[in-house]
């Protein structure tokens, strides 16, 4: 067992885990967030179909629909660059606990009223990339979701802008 453990922690002094998780995290992230910009109507109605925000007042349902592209777009940039990537991480892996368990009861419901096989079942989710086969959308999830947790446990600040905009504030004050 130390073994294994020794090897994830090399692994991941190299920094390359943590960059390849920020980066594919981020991209997912900026893309769905600006599809759902650029369509957000489309993303009212997809978030009323989940039927897990009260329809009135309309504000809370108004609200998800506005706020919550752009926290994913500014969650994205923040892993993409390396700056307070870990509360990026953490926001990601919330709405994920959030969005991943929706997505299933709500093809549940669809199953228990078409019937068939569950691995058929498609529908717009509303996560910006159109309709999909969801037994592979919850899949992509909770891949996400992994990524999310590598960013979090992850020790490494290689590739980080943190990282320089700390060794530049230390040359500054020496």
């Amino acid at each position: 067992m130390n073994g294994i453990g020794s090897w994830f922690r090399r692994c991941d002094e190299t920094g390359v885990p943590l960059l390849l998780a920020r980066f594919v995290l981020a991209t997912t992230f900026l893309y769905m967030g600006s599809m759902k910009l650029g369509e957000p109507f489309d993303f009212l109605k997809q978030v009323r179909q989940y039927q897990m925000l009260p329809e009135t007042p309309a504000i809370y349902l108004n609200a998800t629909a506005i706020v919550l592209p752009w926290l994913e777009i500014v969650a994205g940039v923040a892993l993409l660059i390396g700056l307070r990537f870990q509360g990026a991480a953490a926001a990601i892996a919330l709405m994920l606990l959030v969005f991943t368990p929706a997505i299933l009861i709500r093809a549940l419901h669809i199953q228990s009223e078409l019937g068939g096989s569950f691995f058929k079942i498609v529908f717009d989710c509303g996560c910006g990339s159109g309709p999909v086969t969801i037994w592979t959308k919850l899949l992509a999830n909770i891949g996400l979701f992994v990524l999310a947790l590598v960013i979090l446990v992850s020790r490494s600040r290689r590739f980080c802008l943190a990282t320089w905009l700390d060794r530049r504030s230390s040359a500054a004050v020496a």
